[in-house]
């Protein structure tokens, strides 16, 4: 997911993606724990992801915090 799109997201769609991302991210570490995945990239790109989430809610509960 890049960066525009992640700017274009509701609070709560930036949430829920985070907790897919999240659980995607533990269940590639898992399978590749036990066998090696076919393409171990994958594991940098939802973790890229996920960082990039992250920075966008916090982002936004600054900016609300400067607001008030």
């Amino acid at each position: 997911m890049k960066q525009v799109d992640i700017k274009n997201l509701s609070l709560d769609d930036l949430q829920e993606n985070l907790a897919q991302n999240a659980d995607q991210l533990a269940k590639l570490r898992m399978n590749h724990a036990v066998s090696p995945l076919e393409n171990p990239k994958q594991i940098g790109v939802v973790k890229k992801t996920v960082a990039r989430l992250k920075t966008e809610i916090r982002k936004r509960e600054l900016s609300e915090s400067q607001e008030k």
